[in-house]
C-alpha cells in the first residue's frame, strides 16, 4: 500500500472538490437567473411586456356603418359623416404616463383635469384590455390631425383612425323623434355583447327616440382585420401579407329606418307654427302613422352626440322652456274646449241629452252659491249640441255635467285613450289624467264635488292630455270609432333597399259609439270651421271641408278683470289649441296644434292647422301627378328653417305648472 507524497491529492478528494465548484456554479447561475427574472418581471416588466408582442397579430375593428334614417319619400334625415379620432393602445404605449400622454395632451390642448381623466382610463384599460384601442379624443381638427401625424415617432401607441360619426341633417327639427347618441357604459357593454352585439368601450349607442328604440337594427355588425405589428404597434407589412384570406372579416352595415314622416309636410308645420313652445301632430286617421310631428323647442342632436361641454349642458338644462322635454308625449296639458267632443258623446250615450237639446246661456252657469263663467260674458242665448260646439259655449256643457255627473264623461274619455299611454314606444310618454269621482275621492282634499265635473266637462280642472293622445282621439272620431296605435316607422330596409320588416296599422280597440252620435259630433265640428259664428270660421279652406275644434285652456285662475294676452306674464298665458280632421266627408288626416302659452285657439293655433291641411292636399295632388321615386337624397333644410335655439322674451324665469285651474272659461 502506497501513500501519496506531499503536494499530491487523492482521486476522491479531487472529485469532491469538483462537486463543490460545480455546486457553487449552479448556485451562482440560479442567483443570476433570479436576479434576471426579478428585473424582467418586476423592475422592467411593463417595458418587456410591450416588447414581447413584437410580431403580435393585432385585430383591428372594421366598424359597421350605422343605418340611415329616412323620411317616407327617401330623403335622408340621419346618416354618418367622416371624422378622425385619436386612440391609444395601452400595450403599445411605452413610457406612457411620463412622456406619451403629456405630449399628447400638449398637442391636443388638454387641461390638467382632462389629462388626469385620460391617464386613469389608460391605466384601467392596461389592466383589463391592454390591446383594445381606447378613444381619447373625437373629432380632431385639421391642425390636430396634422400635428399627431407629424409626431407619430414620439407617440408610441397613439393612432389616428377614421371613424363615422352620426350626422343629424335636420338640426333641432324632429330631435325628440330621432334622439341622439352618447358613450356606452360598462354595464351596457356587458349586456349588449351578451345579447350578440359587437360593442367596445368608447362606442356610442342610441339615447332617446328612434336611435334608442331601434339600436339593435341600426347598429350593424363590426368586422375585423388582422395585422402583424411590432412592439410599438407599427404594422409589419411583409408578415401581414402572409396572414391569408382569413385576415379580413368584413363588417355588416346596420338596417335603414324608413319613417312615416313626410319632411315636406314637416317643414310646413315648422314654418307655420308661431309658438316659442308647443306641439303639432299630423296623423293618418286610417292607419295611425304620423306624417309630421313638431315639439318646440328642441335640441341639437349633433351637439349632444359629440362631447358637449359642461357649460353647454348647463345652458340647455337651465332654459326655462325646457327644450329636452318632448311636448308631444312627455308633458300633458289641459285640453280646453277641444275636450268637449268627449262630453258631447258621453251626454248622447246616457240618453239624457240629444244633439237638439237646448240650454239657455246667460253668460255662465250657477251651481249652488257659485257661478261658472262662459267665455262670452254676455252669453250665447239658447244653444243646442251643435251650436254649443260651434260657438264653444261653455254653459251647455256645464249643464250636461250637472245632470250626468263626471263618471260618464270619464268613461268615454278612457274608452278613447285618455288617461293612458298611446303605446308609441319610440318616445317616453306620460299617461295624462282622465279624472273620475273615484280619482277625486282618492286625491282631492274633501273628495269629489259636482263642481269638479263642470270643470272637466270643458277640458279644465284635472283633465290633462298629451297632444298625441288628443290626435288619436280625433283620428278615432274621424274614422268611425277605431282607436289606433300611433307609429313612426313604416318599414326597415337593407343596404340595397330590400324590405326586411314592415309595420302594419295596429288597432288598440273599437270604441262602440252609435253612428248617429258620431255624425252629430262631426256636424258640429264642421260648423266650428265652416259656418258663420264658428270659432275657427276665419280659418276655413275654400276647397276642403275641415272639421275641427278650437280650445283656449287657462293655466291660471281668472281674476275679476279679464286681461289681454300681451298683458300677462308668459307662463300665465292661456294655451291655444286646435284639433281637427279633413276632409270632413272622407277624413284622411287629423291635425293637432298646441301653442303653449300662446293665447287663443282661434287666432293662435287654428292658422297653423289651416296651413298644414292646405299643404297636405297640395302635396297629395303633386304626388298623384308623378310616379313615385325611391331615390335617396340628403335632407337639406329650407333657408327659413327654425333655428336650433328658439328663445322667447320672458318676464319671469320660473315655469308655471301646465295644468288647468278651476272656474276656467275656454273656447
Amino acid at each position: 500500500m502506497t501513500h501519496p507524497t506531499l503536494g499530491e491529492t487523492t482521486p476522491g478528494r479531487d472529485l469532491k472538490r469538483r462537486f463543490v465548484w460545480l455546486g457553487l456554479a449552479m448556485v451562482a447561475g440560479l442567483m443570476a437567473l433570479v436576479v434576471q427574472l426579478y428585473r424582467l418581471q418586476i423592475t422592467q416588466g411593463e417595458e418587456y411586456a410591450a416588447k414581447s408582442v413584437a410580431n403580435f397579430v393585432k385585430h383591428v375593428r372594421l366598424r359597421a356603418d350605422r343605418g340611415l334614417i329616412k323620411d317616407r319619400n327617401g330623403a335622408i334625415l340621419v346618416d354618418s359623416r367622416p371624422s378622425f379620432d385619436a386612440f391609444i393602445t395601452p400595450a403599445f404605449c411605452t413610457n406612457c404616463y411620463d412622456e406619451v400622454l403629456p405630449r399628447l395632451g400638449a398637442l391636443l390642448g388638454w387641461d390638467e383635469e382632462q389629462l388626469g381623466k385620460v391617464t386613469d382610463q389608460v391605466r384601467a384599460a392596461r389592466r383589463s384590455a391592454p390591446f383594445h384601442m381606447l378613444p381619447v379624443q373625437i373629432d380632431l381638427t385639421r391642425d390636430q390631425y396634422d400635428q399627431l401625424n407629424a409626431r407619430r415617432d414620439i407617440l408610441d401607441g397613439v393612432e389616428v383612425v377614421p371613424v363615422p360619426h352620426r350626422n343629424y341633417r335636420t338640426g333641432s327639427v324632429l330631435s325628440h323623434v330621432l334622439g341622439y347618441m352618447n358613450e356606452i357604459t360598462s354595464e351596457e357593454l356587458s349586456r349588449l355583447n351578451a345579447e350578440g352585439g359587437s360593442y367596445a368601450l368608447g362606442d356610442y349607442i342610441g339615447r332617446r327616440g328612434l336611435e334608442r328604440s331601434f339600436e339593435s337594427r341600426l347598429h350593424g355588425k363590426d368586422g375585423v382585420r388582422k395585422e402583424v405589428v411590432n412592439a410599438r404597434g407599427r404594422v409589419i407589412e411583409e408578415f401581414s401579407d402572409k396572414l391569408g384570406e382569413d385576415a379580413v372579416v368584413p363588417s355588416r352595415p346596420g338596417k335603414n329606418l324608413v319613417l312615416s314622416i313626410d319632411m315636406r309636410l314637416q317643414e310646413e308645420a315648422e314654418r307655420a307654427f308661431p309658438g316659442a313652445a308647443g306641439a303639432v301632430v299630423v296623423v293618418d286617421v286610417k292607419t295611425g302613422f304620423i306624417r309630421a310631428l313638431v315639439s318646440r323647442p328642441g335640441f341639437d342632436p349633433n351637439l349632444l352626440t359629440g362631447r358637449i361641454t359642461s357649460s353647454q349642458m348647463a345652458a340647455l338644462m337651465k332654459n326655462p322652456l325646457l327644450p329636452m322635454v318632448n311636448r308631444v308625449t312627455g308633458n300633458h296639458f289641459s285640453p280646453g274646449s277641444t275636450f268637449k267632443i268627449i262630453t258631447a258623446l258621453a251626454a248622447y250615450k246616457t240618453g239624457l241629452y240629444r244633439p237638439e237639446t237646448v240650454v239657455n246661456c246667460p253668460g255662465g252657469y250657477r251651481l249652488g252659491s257659485r257661478t261658472w263663467r262662459c267665455h262670452r260674458e254676455s252669453g250665447h242665448g239658447p244653444v243646442n249640441g251643435k251650436t254649443a260646439m260651434q260657438y264653444s259655449c261653455d254653459t251647455w256643457f256645464y249643464k250636461v255635467a250637472d245632470v250626468i255627473g263626471l263618471d260618464p264623461i270619464a268613461e268615454m274619455g278612457k274608452a278613447l285613450g285618455l288617461g293612458q299611454s298611446t303605446g308609441i314606444e319610440v318616445m317616453n310618454e306620460v299617461p295624462g289624467i282622465m279624472p273620475s269621482t273615484a280619482y277625486h275621492d282618492r286625491l282631492s282634499p274633501g273628495g269629489y264635488t259636482k263642481g269638479m265635473a263642470l270643470n272637466s266637462a270643458i277640458g279644465q280642472g284635472d283633465d290633462n292630455v298629451t297632444p298625441l293622445q288628443l290626435a288619436m282621439v280625433y283620428a278615432a272620431i274621424a274614422n268611425g270609432g277605431t282607436l289606433l296605435k300611433p307609429q313612426l316607422v313604416e318599414r326597415i330596409e337593407g343596404l340595397a333597399g330590400e324590405v326586411s320588416e314592415r309595420f302594419e296599422p295596429r288597432v288598440v280597440r273599437k270604441v262602440e259609439i252609435p253612428p248617429e252620435h258620431l255624425a252629430a259630433v262631426k256636424a258640429s265640428l264642421v260648423a266650428v270651421v265652416n259656418e258663420p259664428g264658428g270659432t275657427a270660421f276665419r280659418q276655413r279652406l275654400p276647397d276642403v271641408v275641415v272639421a275641427g275644434k278650437t280650445g283656449t285652456a287657462q293655466v291660471a285662475r281668472l281674476g275679476s278683470v279679464r286681461l289681454k294676452t300681451h298683458q300677462m306674464d308668459y307662463f300665465q298665458r292661456d294655451h291655444a289649441w286646435f284639433a281637427g280632421f279633413a276632409p270632413a266627408e272622407e277624413p284622411e288626416i287629423a291635425v293637432i296644434v298646441l301653442n303653449e302659452h300662446g293665447g287663443h285657439g282661434g287666432a293662435d293655433a287654428a292658422p297653423t292647422a289651416k296651413a298644414v291641411f292646405q299643404k297636405y292636399f297640395e302635396l297629395k295632388k303633386e304626388d298623384e301627378a308623378r310616379p313615385p321615386s325611391r331615390q335617396e337624397t340628403p335632407y337639406v333644410p329650407p333657408e327659413d328653417a327654425v333655428p336650433a335655439s328658439n328663445d322667447v322674451a320672458l318676464t319671469r324665469g320660473r315655469r308655471a305648472p301646465a295644468v288647468g285651474r278651476n272656474d276656467a272659461a275656454t273656447h
